[in-house]
């Protein structure tokens, strides 16, 4: 057993001794947990198929955290150094204090990057809160710092606070907002990462990629970045396009505006010529059909321009989007809006609206299935002997000058 009264008498005797010896048995112990405790475990960690403890490592630093033991051992034998005593306890318990608080912070982040990385995470951020939790250790963590440097207790301290809680609320106002707006965006599932949100205030429009506790990042569609203040999220105007992802369908609202003065009755012709497309066949037939019942039945004041029931080649041509969409399979047919509709009339004609759903919410697949539609109608209106209004150009005015002079 060893004789610590002895020990204390020879350390009094021999302080040089005595305290090269603790700094050995510091680096020895210090050597030990760095080299082959902690080694080790990475060791280990790296050769296990597991991710959790390889995102433990990287955010703990184990290296870092390999510096408690040499200090635990000098605040346990600093009592053997009377004269030094007090000075080696504080010293020692300040970087032990230190030392654990950026150990729970590294913890913190790993919870975090675990959490977002589990096949669960659904975009529900936790960041902010453990952002909170990161303030709270380190205002504990100085609060005790200060403790052991001065010797006072942490009450009267705590007491002392009281007296400028005004200062701190006005240092901490941004950090309280964020933290109402924090809740109010997870209880009312306002916005979480990878969604998609437009914020014109901000000159945002892109996916969201953090949220945290100050600042909500994200990634506009042109790769650069808006960082928007968390609490003022709350406060302005945005657009949030999860409910179109989540509901399998994007909206396609567009228009092509037809020249007025190309939309007529349809004549036999017209009507026979049209008749032999596929998609409106059957509405032809039936038109010249009705067409012709009620010109037997007329036939003594039968007017070809106005009486009976006319079509118009406007009306073909919207029947013929309505039976061209409904053929596609990339367009919803039930459950959402189906609609083909003339709007008022304009300066650049008459504008035909297609208000239908896509099945995809992909940005890619989302603008060919427009593409190919428009351009499929463009082409097609021809066909009904109707023009797409565009305004004229110089090409058009040159061409109309030489029609004049030829």
């Amino acid at each position: 057993m060893i004789d610590y009264e002895i020990l204390r008498i020879w350390i009094q005797e021999n302080p040089a001794m005595a305290a090269g010896a603790l700094l050995l048995l510091c680096a020895i112990l210090f050597f030990f947990t760095r080299q082959v405790l902690i080694k080790g475990l990475l060791a280990i960690s790296a050769r296990t198929k597991n991710k959790t403890d390889d995102i433990l490592v990287r955010h703990i630093h184990p290296l870092r955290v390999a510096w408690l033991a040499p200090f635990i051992l000098v605040y346990a034998l600093a009592y053997l150094f009377p004269d030094f005593q007090i000075i080696l306890s504080k010293a020692a318990l300040f970087f032990i204090l230190w030392i654990t608080a950026l150990t729970i912070n590294g913890i913190l982040n790993a919870v975090n990057e675990i959490y977002e990385s589990s096949k669960n995470y659904n975009g529900v951020s936790i960041q902010s809160y453990l952002d909170l939790a990161k303030i709270l250790f380190f205002i504990i963590t100085l609060i005790l710092s200060v403790t052991i440097l001065t010797g006072q207790s942490p009450i009267v301290l705590l007491t002392g606070l009281g007296a400028i809680t005004a200062v701190l609320l006005l240092v901490f106002q941004g950090t309280i907002l964020s933290l109402v707006a924090s809740i109010q965006i997870v209880a009312n599932d306002l916005l979480k990462e990878g969604d998609w949100i437009e914020v014109p205030s901000y000159g945002a429009d892109g996916d969201v990629v953090n949220v945290n506790l100050h600042a909500i990042k994200v990634r506009n569609f042109d790769m650069t970045y808006t960082v928007i203040p968390t609490y003022k999220i709350v406060d302005v105007a945005y657009k949030n396009w999860r409910g179109m992802q989540e509901s399998g369908g994007r909206r396609i609202q567009r228009s092509l505006s037809v020249d007025m003065l190309s939309i007529k009755f349809c004549n036999e012709s017209l009507l026979a010529r049209l008749g032999k497309i596929d998609l409106i066949s059957d509405l032809i037939t039936k038109k010249i059909s009705e067409l012709n019942t009620y010109q037997k039945e007329h036939a003594e004041h039968f007017d070809e321009a106005l009486d009976g029931p006319q079509i118009t080649n406007i009306e073909i041509f919207r029947s013929y989007i309505v039976s061209y969409l409904k053929n596609r399979s990339d367009i919803i047919q039930e459950g959402m809006p189906f609609l083909v509709r003339s709007l008022s009339p304009t300066t650049s004609g008459l504008p035909i609206e297609i208000y239908v759903f896509a099945r995809t919410t992909e940005w890619l697949k989302y603008e060919m299935i427009q593409a190919e539609i428009f351009d499929h109608l463009m082409a097609a209106a021809q066909i009904f002997d109707l023009r797409i209004f565009q305004t004229p150009s110089g090409l058009d005015f040159s061409q109309l000058g030489k029609s004049f002079n030829p």
